[in-house]
């Protein structure tokens, strides 16, 4: 095994092992953003196994055909493979085939967006090479790419040559945030969730913080100094995903202030609404942005109560407390940025990722203590309520986080009794808190099922 714990990608390397034992030639694609985790995923998964993976780089076809004929001896222990030259990719493929005969090879081609760069109509090679010779192999070809829009579009779409011939697919995403706090185990339940606050579940952010240090240290190291790793990091997604990044840039900054509908970004940006539609529309595909609809709205594809968020919280925190700031980051003054403008904000960002844990349990897990499948759940704006959702047998869920202070539980009682009205159906409360415990940092109750009156 290779060194270092893998956390959270238990389903996907239990999805490999699957398509791996059918023993039947697989075409399998794996995509996502970059620095979710992929290569990671699928180096684990070759290692101890009969595989070649080969990572893709941004040179000429020639290079990247003797960098994988390389790959291939060394897999493969193959010193005939050593001395080959590939002519183009169908022959390189070819050859991996030949040696899938008899029995199972991995085959991986990582970063193939590079790939295709350099060699024009390598998609229809593909197509050929599969339907003449990979489809009667042993052969396991994985297609890896971290630029999302290129993989849907040109890999997975019904206009691409590839269309009908691959196996499987997998959009890798962001760790889920109980698996995001098991990056931090020697910090305090609170701290590692201000730690997933800040940098969401990408798991190379992640593991940038060290846990051995304080939330401030690891800021003030990775984020608030020009040097840091994540300083440019939003920047390098955009311009990698995006041909003129300049207008996401401000219709991201928009909604990180506050702008929630396509009219007030359109306004904040100064463009006109339909332009800024068309942006958000992008950034929904790439998964940065999300509209959020009330589960309770009873037509919510043409609903006028969407509204837009960030849904990635690197993201977020980069167009809150970075960009505004990067002139004094780049003065050097990053402890300035975190006394003035980050540590103030930590009880919202607390609050705010709290809440995700709230929801994400209500969607995986509340199943279980309800006796109940959790068919829908969605964010509630209230300060106590902070999730809802219905459940197959049809009863209202409301999802509460405790309040403190006179008057909470009035306050609470009247966003519970505006769940029940928007649902009409039977209510069960979940109340929730944070634990000391790392193995279950939520602690949860069933508090009461009322009905409506």
């Amino acid at each position: 095994m290779l060194p270092g714990v893998f956390i959270g990608r238990e389903r996907e390397a239990q999805v490999l092992e699957e398509l791996h034992g059918s023993e039947k030639p697989e075409l399998f694609v794996l995509f996502g953003r970059r620095r979710v985790g992929k290569t990671e995923l699928l180096q684990r998964f070759c290692h101890g196994r009969r595989a070649v993976y080969f990572l893709a780089a941004q040179v000429r076809e020639r290079d990247n055909l003797r960098a994988f004929r390389d790959a291939l001896a060394e897999g493969l222990g193959d010193d005939v493979a050593a001395s080959v030259e590939f002519r183009d990719w169908s022959g390189a493929l070819a050859y991996a085939a030949e040696r899938a005969k008899g029995q199972r090879l991995v085959v991986v081609l990582d970063e193939f967006p590079y790939l295709c760069e350099s060699s024009k109509g390598l998609t229809s090679q593909i197509q050929r090479f599969w339907d003449t010779r990979g489809k009667s192999s042993k052969l396991m070809l994985v297609l890896c790419g971290s630029q999302v829009s290129f993989m849907e579009k040109e890999v997975l779409a019904e206009r691409s040559p590839l269309f009908g011939r691959r196996t499987g697919q997998r959009r890798l995403e962001p760790l889920e945030p109980r698996d995001a706090l098991r990056f931090f185990p020697r910090w305090p339940v609170e701290q590692g969730v201000l730690g997933y606050a800040i940098l969401g579940g990408m798991p190379a952010y992640l593991r940038r913080f060290d846990d051995g240090r304080s939330l401030r240290e690891n800021v003030e190291r990775e984020v608030l100094r020009p040097e840091g790793y994540l300083f440019e990091e939003v920047q390098f997604l955009l311009r990698s995903e995006l041909a003129s990044p300049a207008t996401y840039n401000s219709i991201l900054a928009a909604v990180a202030r506050g702008a929630q509908r396509v009219g007030e970004v359109a306004l904040d940006v100064g463009v006109d609404s339909t332009t800024a539609n068309k942006y958000l529309h992008v950034l929904r595909e790439l998964r940065l942005v999300e509209r959020e609809v009330p589960i309770t709205d009873p037509d919510p594809l043409r609903s006028r109560r969407g509204r837009y968020r960030i849904r990635d919280r690197f993201v977020a925190f980069h167009f809150r407390h970075i960009q505004p700031n990067a002139s004094l980051v780049h003065a050097g003054r990053g402890a300035k940025v975190f006394e003035e403008f980050i540590e103030p904000d930590l009880p919202r960002l607390l609050d705010e990722a709290r809440a995700d844990l709230v929801l994400a349990h209500l969607r995986r897990e509340a199943a279980g203590l309800l006796e109940d499948e959790v068919v829908e759940a969605g964010r509630f704006g209230g300060r106590y309520v902070r999730a809802v959702g219905r459940t197959a047998g049809d009863r209202a869920v409301a999802a509460l986080t405790p309040g403190a202070g006179a008057g909470a539980e009035a306050r609470a009682a009247n966003e519970l009794a505006e769940v029940a009205s928007a649902f009409s159906l039977p209510m069960v409360q979940l109340r929730y808190r944070l634990t000391s415990d790392h193995d279950a940092p939520l602690a949860v109750e069933v508090a009461s099922i009322a009905r409506p009156g």
